[in-house]
């Protein structure tokens, strides 16, 4: 027994050595490279572990009997041990793995579209790899004991009803387990996209293999199950690049300035940094009941910069018409005809100054009337009040949003008419035709032939004469 508890001794100390000794080498070699540094400092731990267990059993085999009763207890343990230190040391060289792979990539650079992508790729990986490794690690404990032996084999023979059964309770939980993977490697989202989901706008903070975390822009956070981003539309507003183009709205009166708005504008935009010089406009989109309803449209580098641009704007926008045209604000008006001179006499005119003299702002004159001769120039609307035509960028979006083509649109059309014609689609490639041979055409004598022949070509010439004759009429 002393014998034993020495050899134990000694093994725990050489394994404790020459674990130190292989720290040390790749210690010193992680000073010229950070995956050895990053190996050391993860893999020490579980290599010591596992080389102890592997100096003690060493141990007992050399200086033990195995016909003793506590030697098989005792080599139990040590087997259990074994697997768990060798499942922990296995899943911290998979790590070491994952941070080489983050590592090549930073998110601390404007454009990590990508590196986020790959983050969150590996954070996903990371999870299923701890999953697999504790399952199979605690399988493999189990397998050890003979009673779980003979369960595994009943469960195996009965292994379809179970799998209905167990399929069944955990449907919900499977549900989200593959939902968070088709997430992580489909790239709908990745970790710090910008989305909108219920009405919240937030950042993806986290996604783990059941739940995904939204960290709201007032510090709350929203715990979504993975098959929400499989199964509700969402907005996400970085999926193919950060820059963003922002409205702001206002419903004003008839008669407000929209040029000098439109210059108020530009100027509100010139003297921020919060724009991007990429897109500033103002547009008229309706102009419906009592008011008409402005649009500013701005452009910015991101979505926090574009909410602070838009709220830039829109008060810019309310100090100008409070200051210089207050007559724009909005507001409801009643006033009957018959009050208005001119009214009753039928002079629009009259009426209409009147209108503007009680008011106290310019009359619109009606236009003189213009002889069939006289032309008129029309100026070229200013690129500030045009979104799809104008400039460089207004021409990429409109091609972005003009369809498929008209290519590819008669191409649809004509595979719509071959359907139409036809009753059924268009099938390439051969046809297998199932159900009685169809009787061989017999062969007309010369006589049948040429009789048929005389014929068609007796139709034919009639048909000519016919159109000869509807064309010379015509």
């Amino acid at each position: 027994m002393i014998v034993t508890v020495l050899a134990v001794v000694a093994g725990i100390v050489a394994a404790f050595v020459v674990a130190g000794i292989v720290s040390a080498i790749v210690r010193s070699a992680g000073r010229r490279s950070a995956v050895a540094s990053d190996l050391s400092r993860r893999a020490r731990k579980p290599l010591r572990a596992v080389l102890v267990v592997v100096a003690v059993w060493v141990a007992l085999v050399v200086t033990t009997d195995a016909s003793d009763t506590w030697v098989p207890t005792v080599r139990h343990v040590l087997v259990i041990a074994l697997i768990a230190c060798v499942a922990w040391l296995i899943g911290a060289l998979a790590f070491v793995v994952e941070d080489i792979a983050l590592a090549r990539y930073r998110i601390d650079v404007p454009d990590n579209r990508h590196a986020r992508r790959v983050r969150t790729q590996v954070t996903v990986l990371r999870r299923v790899t701890v999953a697999i490794l504790v399952v199979a690690a605690v399988a493999a404990i189990l397998m050890t004991f003979e009673a779980a032996r003979a369960f595994g084999t009943g469960l195996l023979a009965s292994a379809g009803l179970l799998s209905i059964v167990a399929g069944l309770a955990a449907q919900s939980s499977l549900a989200n387990l593959f939902a968070g993977l088709q997430l992580a490697f489909t790239d709908a989202i990745r970790v710090d996209d910008v989305v909108v989901v219920d009405d919240e706008w937030g950042r993806i903070e986290e996604i783990t293999l059941t739940y995904i975390v939204v960290h709201v822009w007032d510090d709350r956070r929203l715990i979504l199950p993975s098959t929400y981003f499989t199964t509700t539309p969402f907005e996400n507003w970085t999926r193919r690049a950060a820059d963003l183009l922002g409205t702001v709205e206002l419903d004003l009166d008839w008669s407000v300035p929209v040029e000098e708005m439109r210059a108020e504008l530009a100027r509100l935009l010139d003297e921020t940094e919060l724009w991007d010089h990429r897109v500033g406009i103002l547009q008229v989109t309706e102009a419906t009941g009592g008011y008409v309803r402005v649009r500013a449209l701005a452009s910015a580098v991101d979505a926090p910069t574009l909410f602070d641009l838009r709220c830039y704007v829109r008060e810019g926008l309310v100090g100008w018409l409070q200051q210089s045209a207050p007559h724009g604000v909005p507001r409801t008006r009643l006033e009957t005809v018959q009050d208005l001179p001119g009214a009753r006499t039928g002079s629009a005119g009259a009426a209409a100054g009147s209108l503007g003299r009680r008011s106290g702002r310019p009359t619109v004159e009606p236009a003189p009337q213009g002889q069939p001769g006289d032309t008129q120039r029309l100026q070229l609307t200013q690129t500030d009040a045009r979104l799809f035509t104008g400039s460089i960028d207004a021409l990429e979006r409109s091609r972005a949003f003009s369809g498929p083509g008209s290519e590819v649109i008669a191409e649809r059309e004509q595979a719509a008419d071959r359907t139409d014609s036809r009753g059924t689609p268009r099938v390439s490639g051969p046809v297998t035709v199932v159900g009685p041979p169809l009787p061989e055409p017999q062969p007309a004598d010369a006589g049948d032939a040429h009789d048929e022949a005389a014929r068609h070509g007796s139709a034919g010439r009639a048909a000519g004469d016919d159109g000869d004759a509807a064309r010379a009429r015509e």
